[in-house]
């Protein structure tokens, strides 16, 4: 039955990516990657595998190769994605020897996939149970571990009809899971070569705190009050990541009457249809704002000309509003927040919430969270707080106006992330020579 599945979803992929430009990329890759392992891989050299199917699962992937290239230089990296999202983001990324993407899960691209490369040993990052690489590579005798797995009682595995295809789980040689209610579940079919060591993403962001850049273009608009804003009112910080419609649709009108906060967005998908719409949405709240970008090009003709104070001074600045309209900068502008939201929570899912908390701050997202471990431990720990609609959100934020209040749940989101580092060491260790 996954046979014929995977079938009809590679022939669905073949019709689709002549219409969308997202799978034709993937389709194109997945087709490419033989041909790019032949003529990339070292026969001499040892290969450790890193799977990730997209950008989330490469960032939990990440701590592990780069601790793993500084402890063992004697291994190569060979790192896989399977979205598009996760390989044209990270196909520079210096970390790995190889990126590729992998080929869809046939019998015959398993063979040539794991012939063309050879990997001494393989790790999966978090959902990736391809049944016919894992069943190949369990048969050549490689060490396949799953990292930063998480499991919950609805999942196929541990239906009555999904038995048969649960027999994929037992293809591992060790998973590395992130809470008990994983291990005890892997129990339920007999499972038991299972560690709870935590997330990987708690290395990972902790990492991404230390190397965060000081942006001048952020304090200047910072520095400047907001329009109409109280002037014996302290003006907040407000950094909303990963922003979609539906998100701005619950934070946005809050903002119309409390004037004494600064707004940072950064949108999930920056493109210059999305700007503009949300530009529109903003005036319509009565909002102003400016863009990442126009200040940044400001700053650089003023650098041009001589000019000793390059920073975009102009009544631009004083907008209630920064629109990030760039990649790459969400991670280190968090740290000029007082309250973060994070988006995703009225789609598929929240985005990294932890990218905040470790700065310290309550994280504030929707309500579609629930297969995420760290929101619902941050919301026990009253660093988190979900919303489900704007009422939500203006009753969460009434509370956090509070000074004292801000300061006791951003201590507590951070010390959450200070307690769970430490899952990439374990994996480690359990798993190569020290």
């Amino acid at each position: 039955m996954y046979q014929i599945a995977i079938y009809l979803y590679l022939l669905g992929v073949a019709v689709y990516s002549c219409f969308n430009e997202k799978v034709r990329k993937m389709w194109r890759g997945e087709r490419e990657a033989i041909d790019t392992l032949k003529q990339k891989v070292d026969p001499n050299a040892k290969y450790v595998w890193f799977h990730a199917a997209s950008l989330g699962e490469f960032e939990q992937g990440r701590p592990l190769m780069e601790q793993l290239r500084h402890d063992h230089p004697e291994y190569k990296i060979l790192l896989t994605f399977f979205s598009p999202s996760g390989y044209e983001v990270r196909k520079g990324y210096e970390g790995a020897d190889i990126i590729t993407y992998l080929p869809l899960d046939t019998i015959r691209n398993a063979r040539r996939f794991l012939r063309a490369v050879r990997p001494v040993m393989a790790f999966f990052i978090k959902y990736e149970f391809w049944y016919n690489y894992l069943h190949i590579l369990k048969h050549r005798g490689v060490p396949v571990y799953s990292v930063s797995s998480i499991f919950r009682p609805g999942q196929v595995f541990f239906r009555w009809y999904g038995r048969q295809y649960s027999r994929v789980l037992k293809c591992f040689t060790h998973f590395f899971v992130q809470n008990e209610q994983s291990r005890d579940l892997l129990a339920s079919i007999g499972i038991t070569d299972v560690s709870v060591v935590g997330d990987t993403r708690f290395d990972r962001v902790l990492q991404i705190k230390s190397a965060a850049k000081q942006l001048t273009i952020v304090e200047d608009f910072l520095k400047a009050s907001p329009e109409n804003s109280i002037a014996d009112r302290p003006v907040k910080v407000f950094v909303a990541g990963s922003s979609w419609e539906p998100d701005e649709d619950v934070y946005l009108p809050y903002f119309t009457e409390n004037r004494n906060w600064k707004l940072i967005v950064a949108t999930h998908v920056v493109s210059r249809q999305r700007i503009e719409i949300l530009k529109k949405r903003l005036k319509a709240f009565g909002l102003s704002c400016v863009c990442y970008t126009d200040l940044e090009a400001a700053a650089s003709v003023k650098r041009q000309d001589g000019i000793a104070d390059a920073s975009p001074a102009n009544g631009s600045l004083s907008a209630n509003v920064l629109l990030v309209d760039c990649y790459g900068l969400l991670s280190s502008i968090y740290q000029y927040g007082d309250v973060a939201y994070v988006g995703g929570g009225f789609g598929v899912g929240i985005h990294n919430i932890l990218e905040a908390a470790v700065w310290q701050m309550p994280v504030i997202f929707g309500p579609n969270n629930q297969r995420f471990q760290e929101a619902q431990d941050l919301k026990a720990a009253e660093g988190g707080f979900e919303v489900g609609n704007a009422a939500d959100f203006q009753r969460v934020m009434r509370r956090l106006e509070d000074a004292d209040c801000i300061e006791k749940s951003g201590r507590a989101a951070g010390e959450y992330v200070e307690s769970r580092a430490g899952a990439t060491r374990l994996v480690l260790a359990e798993t190569l020579p020290s």
